[in-house]
């Protein structure tokens, strides 16, 4: 049942599909993870200047966001029929301050899929940063792998320099690391409402996407 999901998802546009057992779980008894992702265009980011995102990007962004909560809930509908119970978190959302209901980066990273760089974006092998990404919780049996965690950026801190709001930390994630140690998603969120609210409501910034070493394999 995983690998005709999975080929559901390539075929819709996911560019990888992972999967993980999850301790704690926003949905009781569901602890295993299905994670996909959809490649964002490189022509949409490379639109984003020093100065911040553009329009196209932000409705560029919103877009791939609504194909991954679609595709989600094909891979919900399909567990369902064959008898087990699944839930999909949205792609985007936040329930306190810039936090949302479960990391799908987290996820991602359990599954082998990649890492998380210093910019506190996920990063995996066939996209670099540029990627948006779903999680799909199941109480379907999976056989997930454990892997053991990897860190590209080593001593890169292009992002750092690039960041106009000064949350980046430059650190290394770990997976017991203080987030807030990490990375001000605060200051960053901030920092975005304050000088990008022409571009859209929830503008999102992107200039640590653009700017990433990873951005141009």
């Amino acid at each position: 049942m995983y690998e005709k999901i999975k080929e559901m998802l390539m075929s819709d546009g996911a560019v990888f599909v992972g999967c993980s057992y999850q301790e704690e779980t926003p949905f009781p008894g569901l602890n295993y993870c299905i994670t996909f992702g959809i490649k964002l265009s490189s022509a949409i980011v490379d639109t984003i200047s020093e100065d911040g995102p553009s329009k196209t990007y932000f409705h560029h962004y919103r877009t791939v966001n609504t194909r991954l909560d679609q595709m989600a809930l094909s891979a919900v509908i399909e567990l369902e029929k064959a008898g087990f119970n699944g839930a999909n978190i949205p792609a985007s959302q936040s329930t306190e301050g810039t936090r949302g209901l479960f990391s799908h980066k987290k996820a991602a990273v359990d599954a082998g899929l990649g890492w998380i760089g210093k910019s506190a974006l996920f990063i995996s092998r066939e996209t670099g940063p540029l990627v948006r990404l779903a999680t799909v919780f199941t109480d379907m049996p999976l056989k997930c792998e454990e892997h053991i965690y990897e860190d590209g950026c080593k001593d890169c801190d292009i992002c750092k320099k690039m960041c106009p709001s000064g949350a980046i930390s430059g650190k290394t994630w770990e997976k017991d690391i203080n987030f807030t140690d990490f990375f001000d998603a605060e200051l960053c969120s901030h920092y975005m409402k304050e000088h990008f609210k022409d571009i859209g409501r929830g503008a999102v910034c992107g200039i640590c996407m653009r700017f990433c070493k990873y951005n141009k394999k």
